[in-house]
């Protein structure tokens, strides 16, 4: 992942999507690791911070936090 705070702007691979997470069905996921890592690391950010994924649309930190089915924050 990458921060950059003076454009408030993350690329976070494939950990977080637009409305979703990412994949721990595979060899060495951890979903509760992945949910925790979201809560007590990306979520720490601005509500207003801009979330580039691997793929799919950008979305916000806050949109997350209030629409993401997968994380029950």
């Amino acid at each position: 992942m990458f921060h950059h705070s003076q454009s408030n702007v993350l690329i976070n691979g494939d950990c977080l999507f637009r409305e979703s997470i990412g994949r721990t069905d595979l060899p060495g996921g951890n979903h509760a690791q992945l949910i925790s890592s979201i809560k007590n690391k990306l979520f720490t950010l601005p509500d207003n911070t801009t979330v580039f994924s691997g793929h799919g649309p950008e979305t916000t930190i806050g949109h997350e936090k209030a629409n993401n089915p997968f994380i029950n924050y």
